[in-house]
């Protein structure tokens, strides 16, 4: 028998590998200097986009340009520098200290810092009477919770006065309640109430108290907690859909875990909403 030919490979290309796709393009950290400037705190914050690493409270007072880059050069110190910040953002509820601030940190970066304002809030539709009466950590705070946590959205900012910032369900800013901040009312008894002694601002054993600084202590933390309860859900109540609400300042971690309508505490939501800005403006 005649053994049968071995099959020819038919001529043509020979098959390459498929391509591999190419490697996407990792975006670097973008870090911001944010310096958030109160009438009793300031606030200055680093971020990695929108991630806060290490943030500082500060006494406001006021103060050149000159003594704030020293305090700055000491704060930054083995960490970040001028060079590897892609920016810086100020936000400031206190006229008097902004332009030294400003000025510092455009000595500091080499160039002029974004200012929260109703303008550079270019997103965030403002329901407010005067749009450019709405404070710039009130903006910052109505930004951070719609990006953040959803709408609609009530933002408790318990610092020098105690905010309350509505945000509707389509995500723009209502307006909100004013109130006395809590160290702000204890501070007035003190000065008024010649017997009434000074005493640390802690959630006490028992609401009623058996000493006078227990007294005081209770009617200071569960009275602001109270507040806060009743204005939101009065607020709730005039707004549609059932709000997030989210408790910061530097007393939230003090009075939102006694209050029934906090559902969220983030310390430093005025620092992300102020990095969120920054990305809109850039």
């Amino acid at each position: 028998m005649t053994s049968a030919k071995p099959r020819r490979k038919p001529a043509g290309r020979t098959p390459r590998a498929a391509a591999k796709p190419a490697p996407r393009a990792v975006r670097p950290v973008r870090r911001i200097l944010a310096v958030e400037v109160g009438n009793s705190e300031t606030v200055v914050g680093l971020l990695e986009d929108r991630e806060v690493k290490r943030f500082w409270r500060l006494t406001s007072g006021a103060a050149t340009a000159d003594e704030i880059g020293l305090r700055l050069e000491a704060l930054l110190r083995g960490g970040w520098t001028a060079a590897s910040a892609a920016g810086t953002v100020l936000c400031s509820v206190a006229p008097a200290l902004t332009l030294s601030w400003a000025n510092a940190l455009t000595r500091w970066s080499g160039s002029a810092p974004l200012e929260v304002t109703a303008v550079t809030a270019r997103s965030l539709p403002i329901r407010y009477h005067d749009r450019n009466a709405v404070g710039a950590d009130r903006l910052a705070n109505a930004v951070a919770a719609r990006g953040l946590y959803g709408t609609p959205a009530i933002v408790v900012d318990l610092g020098t006065a105690t905010t309350f910032d509505c945000v509707s369900r389509q995500g723009a800013y209502l307006g909100g309640v004013i109130a006395p901040g809590v160290a702000t009312s204890a501070e007035e008894l003190f000065r008024r109430a010649a017997r009434l002694p000074r005493v640390e601002l802690r959630r006490p054993a028992r609401v009623l108290g058996r000493t006078t600084e227990e007294s005081i202590q209770a009617g200071v933390i569960w009275g602001a907690a109270g507040q806060v309860d009743a204005l939101v859900r009065r607020l709730t109540l005039e707004m549609k859909g059932t709000p997030h609400v989210i408790a910061t300042g530097g007393l939230a971690g003090l009075v939102a875990p006694e209050c029934e309508t906090v559902n969220r505490v983030d310390e430093t939501l005025t620092l992300k909403g102020m990095a969120l800005l920054w990305e809109e403006n850039h």
